[in-house]
């Protein structure tokens, strides 16, 4: 059986670790690495800059951007790392690209923040993971497309997790779940 190529996005807030598990996918797997950070329009990096949090106008753009990369052949598949915040913004990547699976790396305020505090030359400020917090719209149990996997795992776990749920979940869509544990 031939199967298509994979379109995953990792999704979190800010500072979860979602470039870092991207990458290792990308690397191990032989998929196509985008940041999501990078197909972000210059004025809305601007304003994170600025600590102005992004509005829905601000994000519809974006979120076309990264489903059409989604899209562009790959042999093996592309994996995007991007916020994908909230169900209405996981519904757009997915009106724009079709089968996609989603890894939500999950973890609390305090030890992203940490995380972020620790981070260097990115632009998002430490400011603005609150709102990122308020927005997050948590996936659902009818997101049968979507994994949440805890971001205390070493990344070696994650990897395998993720990479695992994707495959069943492109065999058998309807039996993917949406919470995982090592």
């Amino acid at each position: 059986m031939n199967t298509p190529p994979l379109r995953l996005i990792v999704m979190g807030v800010a500072g979860c670790g979602k470039t870092t598990l991207a990458k290792a996918l990308g690397q191990r797997m032989g998929l196509d690495m985008a940041d999501g950070d990078d197909l972000h329009l210059p004025q809305s990096v601007e304003k994170m800059r600025a600590g102005i949090p992004l509005q829905d106008s601000d994000r519809w753009p974006w979120l076309d951007r990264i489903g059409a990369h989604l899209t562009e052949p790959h042999p093996q598949g592309r994996v995007v790392a991007c916020s994908a915040l909230k169900r209405a913004y996981r519904d757009r990547i997915r009106a724009q690209a079709g089968e996609v699976f989603f890894i939500f790396l999950n973890g609390d305020f305090e030890l992203i923040g940490q995380r972020m505090r620790q981070r260097q030359g990115h632009y998002m400020p430490l400011d603005l993971l609150e709102s990122q917090f308020r927005t997050l719209e948590r996936p659902q149990a009818d997101e049968c497309d979507v994994i949440e996997l805890p971001i205390t795992e070493a990344i070696d776990d994650l990897v395998r997790l993720a990479w695992t749920a994707a495959q069943t979940h492109l065999q058998h869509p309807a039996s993917s779940t949406t919470e995982t544990s090592p």
